[in-house]
């Protein structure tokens, strides 16, 4: 079998030329992906990176600083899911009816990579790591804008078309973020887990007609 290691002489071109830094980050976002965040581990990404553990600390100082940047990376994925769905919904005129679908679209990517995704949704909203001196990722999509300034701005948007009056608006963003990350998690760690698809899909419908009749 064909090792996945690269040579060593191949790993030290890698970290001559400054990839080394992007290597491992994708090392550790892979190990979140299969064990969330306890399973960054930054031996085990410098090991699959193919260097030895010495060769990483000029880019992480430490397993902190690695777990900083990989959940940096998980919440723009999170972000990149929510997007995905805004860009698919369907144009209408009707500025209300495409409010409340973006309120929408928004709460059902974040639970649909809450179940695809479930080790980087664990390790996108583990508890924040604060290192000193950690450089940090970017931790929004393509738009800049992180999960909750994207709900931010889809409720911005139900204002805008008079479908929520304004006075409602403040902390709108904390109720309807607190309901649909309560079910991701009941769904992904809690007795709701095991699921079946469809039905884990409707509940999720049902709550966010729940949400937008709430708001």
């Amino acid at each position: 079998m064909t090792s996945t290691v690269p040579a060593r002489s191949s790993a030290r071109s890698t970290y001559r030329h400054g990839d080394l830094r992007r290597a491992l980050l994708e090392s550790g976002v892979e190990l979140a992906r299969a064990g969330g965040p306890e399973a960054v581990v930054l031996r085990e990404a410098t090991r699959r990176a193919g260097v030895v553990p010495n060769a990483a600390y000029r880019h992480f100082a430490s397993r902190q600083a690695l777990l900083q940047a990989v959940r940096a990376a998980a919440l723009a994925a999170v972000a990149r899911a929510m997007e995905a769905e805004l860009a698919a919904l369907a144009p209408t005129a009707d500025a209300a009816e495409y409010a409340r679908a973006s309120v929408r679209a928004v709460g059902t990517g974040y639970l649909r990579f809450a179940r695809a995704e479930t080790g980087l949704f664990r390790t996108a909203f583990a508890a924040p790591v604060e290192v000193e001196g950690a450089p940090l990722d970017a931790k929004g999509g393509a738009s800049g804008l992180n999960p909750f300034e994207l709900l931010g701005a889809a409720l911005d948007r139900l204002v805008q078309a008079g479908a929520l009056p304004p006075e409602r608006r403040p902390g709108a963003e904390f109720l309807a973020w607190s309901a649909v990350h309560g079910l991701a998690l009941l769904v992904i760690d809690g007795p709701l887990r095991g699921l079946p698809t469809p039905q884990a899909e409707s509940l999720g419908q049902r709550l966010l007609d729940m949400v937008e009749k709430g708001l």
